[in-house]
């Protein structure tokens, strides 16, 4: 899995500064799913599958108040919107995923 330098990130300039959701850039996806589905390790893995490169120490994992759920998330650096939809769209696919942000 490709990790991304959280000092590479002064290098990542937006096309059209101050309009808002611009590639390339950094972003963050959540998925949610049962705690004993191993997103975890599953989250991580389908995002650098597609060759984005994590953030290095960017992983979140909360479980929910009951722990029956847990969302975990990453940070990446994404060259364009197509990347960033399939990087949604991977993680929908996979059956242990219930939704994502």
């Amino acid at each position: 899995m490709k990790k991304f330098d959280p000092h590479e990130l002064e290098k990542i300039h937006a096309e059209n500064p101050g309009q808002g959701f611009q590639f390339p850039g950094t972003f963050e996806i959540t998925a949610v799913g049962h705690a004993n589905a191993g997103l975890e390790q599953r989250v991580p893995k389908l995002v650098g599958d597609l060759g984005l490169a994590l953030v290095e120490g960017s992983e979140r994992v909360r479980p929910s108040s009951n722990g029956n759920f847990v969302s975990v998330s990453v940070t990446f650096a994404c060259p364009s919107r197509e990347m960033y939809e399939a990087a949604h769209a991977a993680l929908r696919e996979d059956a242990a995923v219930k939704w994502t942000l």
